[in-house]
């Protein structure tokens, strides 16, 4: 890794670091730079047909996630892809991955009592294209988004923060839903979020929710969800 490509990580660890708990280990990595590759177990998971951006975009997620379980004081361990998908972390771990075109993140967390799930999604600092808008955006989230001054770049973070609390959501309910199972209030001044269901998703009831927290900064938009105990 250069010098400029290093100072670039750390830039990022220190964006996304603030928007997790300290017994959250976290590491980024760059998928245009040089990646050590999968594991057997997590190469199996991709199709032959795979694309080299997805190939690469794949290969820094796992790396990124295992760099997060070393912090841990953990075992390098095969992170597969499961029925749904969804990562497979080891027993006793709850973790989140993403992955962007310039930048890969992962969380990862002794599972327990105070901490039961992660979610983590990055997204370019782009604003989300308008075609995009009814299908992410609830009718009151466009009804807020239209009062604001930047409504594309905050309709991204709609977008993202779902992300997030879907990966959170998804570690216990193992449950698919749209964008509209969930409902945004977004607090710009603090970087806060909440994510309320708006039906029933055991073990999840209508209008529970995971609060969250967002960053932007070194053109990348960055949120992240913890459901802890009471939550």
């Amino acid at each position: 890794m250069t010098a400029q490509a290093d100072e670039n990580m750390n830039g990022r660890l220190a964006l996304i670091r603030p928007l997790f708990g300290l017994d959250v280990a976290l590491a980024v990595t760059d998928p245009q730079g040089s990646l050590p590759a999968p594991l057997p177990e997590e190469a199996a998971c991709l199709s032959p047909n795979t694309v080299e951006k997805r190939r690469r975009e794949f290969a820094a997620g796992r790396a990124a996630a295992r760099a997060a379980m070393a912090d841990l004081g953990l075992p390098a361990h095969p992170i597969p892809v499961g029925p749904k998908r969804a990562p497979v972390w080891p027993a006793g771990v709850t973790g989140s991955i993403t992955h962007t075109r310039s930048c890969a993140a992962a969380v990862a967390a002794l599972a327990g009592e105070d901490l039961r799930a992660l979610g983590i999604d990055v997204e370019e600092d782009t604003p989300l294209e308008d075609k995009l808008l009814p299908s992410i955006c609830s009718p009151r989230e466009q009804n807020w988004l239209n009062q604001q001054e930047n409504p594309g770049r905050l309709a991204k973070v709609i977008f993202s923060a779902k992300e997030a609390a879907y990966k959170c959501q998804y570690v216990l309910s193992a449950r698919f839903f749209g964008f509209d199972g969930m409902e945004l209030q977004l607090d710009t001044a603090r970087g806060q979020f909440l994510a309320e269901f708006t039906s029933d998703q055991p073990p999840f009831a209508k209008g529970a929710g995971i609060a969250g927290r967002f960053a932007i900064g070194d053109g990348l938009i960055v949120t992240a969800a913890e459901l802890r105990a009471g939550g």
